[in-house]
């Protein structure tokens, strides 16, 4: 199928170096990249994107099924798993049909140079918000973490600041990390985070079990560490899990599931070091990561929230002591994880700059460099002086998420895939067409209710 779409293509004379001015030799391999050659296999793709989709918003899936109920929020949650399948989908044959293997040229394919900007902005915008919400959760747990092992108060000392310990994180951590050549390369410290937040969901699966209904005992996690008025509240006193529910949460819960599938910016990429590549070999690493990031925060999710049920909290490792060793295990895991995550989300944001600022350049250690380190310091001197920035992930998480997995994608589809190849009224860019006005929908919804917030004063929970 992909082959009438590539005539097609060469037939009009594309004359923006998207492909290959001459088609292959008779019996020669098609060429299937513009500039590199893939060599990642399918296991570490695999690692890649399941790492790029996995969010600090699975610390907050278990608030979402208090809201909704245990079979609204999976029926919720598969469906949009199901959606952002159907985005990548939508996404990897445009690239087929144009030869594309990133996501500003797309958008520069499709309205131009302004597309292009946008484009690169969105992703930039998206990426730049998620990296700071890893590195406050750095800045928020590492100083309890090491002053719980050092038997000292985090605020006493001056190495136990947040501020200092993330800056040598960003040092040590994540900048050589972010300085490989290849996103390829990671996938080891991806298989690495996932297997962190494997060890986060096998913990919160025992601890229901060892903690079960008994909230008035002092084996119980809340027995020093939450406020006195939960214990007042019946914490568990029931034990009966909702199935469905509506409540005047509800509505804030739907964004966080959908924040936590977002990948988009890495699909491309991925795509582009993806060994053999095709369509249909990048669609299975698609379908396989999201599959299991689904059955991961089901599981989560469900566990979580049939510890604490309805009193469960937005982060749902603040509902554990912190003098258990298990759980103390756990928020290091999670740590490690968010911390080999930075890199990962880093790479989408400096190949936008790089389509943006250095078009048709080739690689080069000193600008590759630089823009890791800008990137790092500005978004270091971003979570340290912004000391609640809630309100900026609000912003990002309702324009940038919507845009990156329902909007861009359809307007790419309907643009980019010629008439001759699906007609404008056929069922595909009909699909297409309904999947950007949800997209739009769903972003004046998201930012309708953000503003309500704002307007009664309320604090929610968001980010990816």
């Amino acid at each position: 199928m992909e082959l009438g779409p590539r005539r097609w293509a060469q037939g009009l004379g594309e004359r923006e170096g998207f492909l290959p001015s001459r088609g292959p030799a008779p019996g020669s391999k098609p060429v299937q990249f513009m500039d590199f050659e893939g060599k990642t296999s399918f296991g570490m793709s695999v690692f890649n994107l399941s790492n790029a989709i996995m969010g600090s918003g699975i610390l907050g899936l278990a608030y979402a099924m208090a809201h909704t109920g245990v079979i609204f929020f999976l029926a919720l949650l598969l469906c949009i798993a199901l959606l952002s399948s159907y985005s990548i989908h939508l996404l990897l044959t445009c690239a087929g049909i144009v030869g594309i293997r990133a996501y500003e040229q797309l958008g520069q394919r499709a309205f131009g140079p302004a597309g292009k900007v946008v484009v690169a902005a969105v992703i930039c915008l998206h990426n730049v918000g998620a990296m700071s919400s890893y590195l406050f959760i750095i800045k928020s747990e590492l100083p309890l973490v090491i002053g719980t092992f050092l038997y000292m108060d985090p605020e006493g000392d001056w190495f136990l600041k947040g501020n200092l310990l993330i800056i040598i994180v960003s040092v040590l951590i994540i900048l050589p990390l972010a300085l490989m050549k290849h996103l390829g390369y990671l996938g080891y410290t991806s298989g690495l985070s996932l297997t962190c937040m494997l060890f986060f969901l096998v913990s919160v699966i025992y601890k229901k079990f060892q903690l079960g209904c008994a909230i008035g005992r002092n084996e119980t996690a809340m027995e020093s560490e939450a406020p006195v008025g939960l214990h007042n509240q019946g914490l568990n006193s029931s034990c009966e899990a909702q199935m469905f529910t509506v409540d005047s949460q509800m509505s804030y819960t739907v964004p966080i599931m959908a924040f936590a599938f977002v990948c988009h910016p890495e699909v491309l990429p991925i795509y582009t070091e993806l060994c053999r590549p095709s369509k249909r070999r990048m669609q299975a690493v698609a379908n396989v990561s999201i599959g299991a990031m689904f059955c991961m925060y089901g599981l989560t999710a469900t566990f979580g929230y049939l510890t604490f049920y309805s009193n469960v909290e937005a982060e749902m490792l603040h509902m554990y002591s912190q003098k258990d060793p298990l759980i103390l295990c756990v928020r290091l895991a999670v740590l490690l994880a968010v911390t080999l995550t930075v890199p990962v989300v880093l790479f989408p944001i400096r190949r936008a700059l790089q389509q943006l600022l250095f078009p048709g350049k080739a690689f080069s250690w000193p600008r590759h460099v630089a823009i890791a380190l800008i990137l790092l310091v500005l978004v270091n001197v971003l979570v340290i002086c912004v000391p609640t920035i809630q309100d900026i992930f609000g912003v990002i998480g309702s324009t940038s998420a919507p845009s990156l997995i329902f909007i861009l994608p359809s307007i790419f589809y309907l643009r980019i895939v010629p008439s001759e190849v699906e007609p404008f009224l056929s069922w595909p860019k009909i699909q297409a067409l309904c999947f950007g006005v949800l997209g739009v929908l769903f972003m004046a919804v998201s930012l309708g209710f953000m503003f309500a917030n704002w307007a009664t004063g309320q604090s929610r929970l968001s980010g990816h």
